[in-house]
């Protein structure tokens, strides 16, 4: 218990002093994640580049049972998250955004544009990351490899980091999201966003290179879990796609 209440009191204390972080987690965020987004378009393998298009679920609606059902994925995806793309491109053409360059280059200059773009960039990249960060349910879930090592390290046990990442997500207030994300020193950090901002904005509490977000606006669980959203929280550990989030991880760490 003692090793909990200490990595709790270090998030708090990581994203209450956050703004002192921002002059330089924008530079690290711009110099690293953006030459990373600056591969050839069509190589459809690099995590840090984001199309303005929305692309298929990687699974089936029904894939992801029973910790999120099969109608809630499909309306989740076809309805909310395709508004996002439809939205963020109406704003792209309004604004004169050079679609052929990553979503990540709006977001990290997100200042420069409207409010309307603030809210559908986000909300478009934060789900194209959210899908393909989850997978078919597997019993004792976890990393391996360096990611795994990096996560005990920073958050004392696999355990306790899954506790301080849950108090995050449970205790967002109205809509938002919860991240890992990698900060300038490379460290690893625990932070959640309102609505549909996301690290990567210069607008965020805390910036840095997002590794794994979840959902928790209402329709991301309200049909099957009502208002018991802690609930959805602890049974979508079971899906995450650790494999994806260490190929986050891994390429962030070059």
């Amino acid at each position: 218990m003692k090793k909990i209440s200490q990595s709790r009191r270090e998030f708090l204390t990581t994203t209450s002093k956050a703004s002192l972080a921002l002059g330089i987690g924008g530079s690290f965020i711009g110099s690293g994640l953006l030459s990373s987004c600056k591969t050839s378009q069509s190589n459809g393998n690099n995590p840090f580049r984001t199309g303005f298009e929305q692309a298929p679920l990687p699974y089936s609606y029904s894939a992801l049972e029973p910790a999120i059902d099969a109608r809630t994925m499909e309306i989740h995806h076809t309805k909310h998250a395709a508004g996002y793309a439809k939205n963020l491109n109406d704003a792209a053409v309004a604004e004169g955004v050079d679609r052929g360059k990553p979503v990540e280059d709006v977001l990290m200059n997100i200042k420069k544009y409207s409010e309307k773009m603030r809210n559908n960039a986000g909300g478009h990249y934060n789900h194209e990351l959210f899908w393909k960060s989850m997978r078919a349910a597997r019993t004792d879930n976890k990393p391996e490899g360096a990611l795994l090592t990096a996560l005990e390290s920073k958050f004392n046990s696999f355990a306790n980091f899954k506790s301080v990442f849950s108090d995050a997500a449970k205790t967002r207030f109205g809509s938002g999201w919860a991240w890992l994300i990698l900060m300038k020193d490379k460290q690893l950090i625990v932070t959640s966003t309102p609505n549909q901002d996301n690290p990567l904005m210069p607008v965020a509490g805390t910036q840095g290179t997002p590794l794994l977000g979840l959902d928790v606006w209402e329709h991301a669980y309200y049909l099957k879990y009502q208002n018991k959203r802690a609930d959805y929280v602890d049974n979508w550990w079971s899906l995450v796609n650790w494999d994806y989030v260490a190929t986050r991880y891994e390429t962030a760490m070059k």
